[in-house]
Formats: C-alpha cells, structure tokens, sequence
C-alpha cells in the first residue's frame, strides 16, 4: 500500500521474497520480505525495467536493449548482456527449474529468432530460428526441457527441445485472423500447453505425437477424403504441407469477454486438472480440463478479485441446471478440502511430476531456503 503505481510484482515461488517495480520510480527495482514488510535491497538500471524473471539460482532483469542477472542468494550481478534487440515489451522467459536456468529473448527486431542463454554457465547456448515474424510470446516448461513460442501473428505456436532447439510440436491457433498472444502456458506435467490472446477463445494443446496406429476407420466418403488430403500434401512444398498436417487445439474455452488481455495458468487442484484465466477486468475463471477427450472447458468457478477485496464466489454458477453424466459433471462440484499441512505443488526431484503430495518443508530444499524465519537472501549491501 506504501508503493504507488506499482507495475510489475514478481514472487519467488511460495517464499516471502517479492521484487517490485513502480511507474515512480521504473529504473529501479525493490527486492522486499513481504511477511516481515522489510526491504531486502534495491537496484536502479539505466533505463525503464520491462521485466522481472527469477528462479531459485537466477533474477534476471529485462530492459529494452540490455538484460541483467543476478545470484539471487547474494543478489551480485553475475552478467550483463548488453546491445540485445530492441525488446519494447521486455519479452523473455526463464526456466522455473533451477538446475536448468535457461534464458530465451528475441534475437532479433524483425524476425521470430530466440536467443537461448545458460544462466548457469553465462554462456551463450544456442540461437532458434522459430518464426518469421517477430516474437510475442516465450514460455518455458517446468524442467527447462521444453521451450514454446509464439510471434506476433499468432496463428501458429511452435515447441522446441531445449538446449538443442529443434522443433517437437507446431500447433495451428487459426488462420482467419492475427491475434496478440497474452498468455502461454504449460502443465507442470509438460502434456498441455495453453494459449490466449485478445479473442474470446483459450486454446488447449495436447502434447503428443499422433501416430498412424489408430485402428482402420470404416470407409466412408469423409474419410476417403481425409486419406486423398493426406496424399496430396506429399507433393506439396513443405511449407505448405506442414501447415496442413498441423495438430489443432485439444480443448478450448469461450470466454464471455473480447479485446481484454488475459493470463492463464494450467493447475491440478484436488487431483483434477483444472484451467484458470483472470482477466483485466478483475476477475478469475477456474473451468474443467477433460485430460482424455479434451472438447469444450466447463466453468465451475468465477471469482471478482477486486471491490471488496475478497474473493468473492460467483453464486450463479451454483444454480446452473444438472449437466448430464459426464467428465464435467463428475468432476464440477468440490471434494474435501486437502490439509493445509501439505499441498502439491514444484519440485525439483520432479516429486509434483508424479502426482505426489509434497509435504511443505520439502519446498525449502535447495540452494536456497524458503523457510520464512530463516529467510534468504543474507544480503550485505
């Protein structure tokens, strides 16, 4: 409440380390312990701060044309890379993974080039040539292997292996229109991937490669079509072939709102996979993610984040009419509340990644310790 004009917060996983930027002061960044409401240390850069990336190992630090990393045990500017691309929007992603503190940011102004950088190494790993156009979105998965991408077009979304860089998977959003990708995001199991932008729809994507096992349809006029299609697109370019044999969206959600930007999140909650968008407008939409046929997300939340401060349940979405027996319908209402004593969330040793409950001091192994008594960083400054 102290901080006016706050523009960018961001928060080291569940700990009480909180970095801070204010349009008061944007050339400056405010490292905080929000618990204890004390500042931990402050930096100012010579130009705006875009934006804020951090990990366990690694806070990196966007500006237009310069990017900035830190230790984050001590704080001490370990590397400055100097004379990037004109970056106005302070697009990059860091691995969430801290034994695979990957880097990626435009690599070029004009064209959908990713730099990839070893955070640990403070090496140069590799350059991707991901798009034609020039970037808009960047997200790494949760162990760093992965990297997805999207340009500024938005039609098509590539994933690449990462430190090699060669492309897994290429997702067509759609073709009718150019769209602004606000949001992308995988599942902490790395078989989804979520895409949003300014238009009404969140795309789902399955991470999966489709194989030509499938049992023999029976013959009809549709599918005897669907074989000639699949023909013709090995005489055709590869450019345009590639972009018939594209995967499309696994599942999807219709938003009630267009033109709003959006970000989306995908989270098992009670054991079952669950999609979150909150939107500018101020408010948080939790929906069904059907993980076996996919189809159309069912809300079964809505919370207002701001007015009273509280999140406030939508009551509507209680007297909504039966839905047959389905995924959605068995799935729609709460079960018990898990104990406050554990919770499932990330983990290094991939513990989340098995569908494990971890116990909440575990969250404290590592380089650095989460534990809010004893909180890091010991900074002398």
């Amino acid at each position: 409440d102290e901080i006016p004009d706050v523009y960018i917060v961001e928060r080291l996983f569940s700990s009480s380390l909180v970095v801070v930027v204010s349009h008061a002061k944007p050339q400056q960044m405010n490292v905080y312990h929000f618990k204890k409401g004390t500042e931990i240390c402050n930096y100012s850069y010579s130009s705006n701060i875009l934006s804020i990336r951090l990990n366990r190992q690694r806070l990196v630090v966007c500006l237009e044309e310069s990017i900035y990393i830190h230790n984050i045990k001590d704080m001490k500017l370990l590397k400055t890379i100097l004379d990037t691309p004109p970056n106005t929007t302070g697009l990059c992603a860091l691995s969430i993974n801290h034994a695979n503190s990957y880097l990626a940011y435009p690599g070029s102004a004009t064209s959908g080039e990713i730099a990839l950088y070893d955070g640990n190494t403070l090496k140069t790993a590799c350059a991707i040539p991901a798009h034609d156009g020039p970037l808009a979105a960047l997200a790494f998965n949760s162990t760093g292997s992965k990297l997805a991408s999207a340009s500024e077009k938005g039609t098509v979304i590539r994933v690449f292996s990462i430190p090699g860089g060669q492309k897994l998977y290429e997702f067509r959003r759609g073709m009718k229109r150019y769209v602004n990708i606000s949001s992308l995001v995988f599942s902490m199991d790395s078989q989804f991937l979520c895409a949003s932008s300014n238009t009404e729809t969140v795309h789902i994507f399955k991470l999966e490669h489709l194989t030509d096992s499938r049992p023999e349809e029976p013959p009809t006029w549709s599918g005897y079509m669907g074989k000639m299609f699949q023909a013709a697109t090995n005489y055709l370019p590869a450019q345009v072939s590639g972009m018939m044999s594209q995967d499309r969206a696994f599942a999807t959600v219709r938003l009630n709102i267009s033109g709003q930007r959006n970000i989306c999140a995908l989270a098992t909650i009670q054991k079952l996979p669950r999609l979150l968008v909150t939107t500018s407008d101020g408010h948080l939409y939790i929906y069904n993610l059907d993980p076996q046929d996919g189809g159309e997300c069912v809300l079964i939340k809505n919370h207002s984040l701001l007015g009273s401060g509280k999140m406030e349940e939508n009551k509507e979405n209680d007297l909504q009419p039966p839905v047959p027996q389905s995924y959605a319908a068995t799935v729609a209402r709460q079960s018990t509340v898990p104990s406050t004593s554990t919770m499932p969330g990330y983990s290094e040793d991939g513990g989340a990644l098995r569908g494990e409950v971890i116990p909440e001091h575990e969250f404290a192994t590592g380089p650095v310790c989460l534990d809010d008594e004893n909180e890091f960083p010991p900074v002398s400054i």
